[in-house]
């Protein structure tokens, strides 16, 4: 057994890109397949950041959609989710209903990829 004391910083989370408070009482838990991001790009710091465009991936979870995929957009990830060294399943929450803003997204989202959105308007 672990008795010793550990520390954990805890910062702001950015939803700067949420366009309104619609859907964010419907957002949903998901399995976010880790192998899917870049940590030096989508979790420098280990935390993946809210607003990341998510799409459905192998296995019934969720990674990161990319500007060119064929696949739909399923939704945002809504708030900021810790990647644990080693982590290759992390849990998240999925805005899967409601409004973002485009130019405050953390990755672009062309117009493409905004058509595809299940349920996300884009302003």
């Amino acid at each position: 057994m672990d008795l010793q004391i550990k520390t954990e910083t805890f910062g702001q989370d950015d939803q700067s890109w949420l366009a309104s408070a619609h859907g964010t009482d419907t957002a949903r838990n998901i399995n976010i397949s880790v192998a899917t991001f870049t940590a030096g790009t989508h979790y420098p710091d280990g935390w993946l950041k809210s607003g990341l465009p998510l799409k459905k991936v192998a296995g019934g979870r969720y990674g990161l959609w990319s500007n060119g995929d064929t696949d739909p957009i399923e939704g945002h990830l809504f708030t900021a989710t810790k990647v644990p060294a080693g982590a290759t399943v992390v849990v998240g929450a999925l805005l899967w209903h409601g409004a973002a803003l485009v130019a405050k997204l953390p990755t672009s989202v062309n117009a493409a990829g905004q058509a595809t959105a299940r349920d996300i308007r884009y302003f």
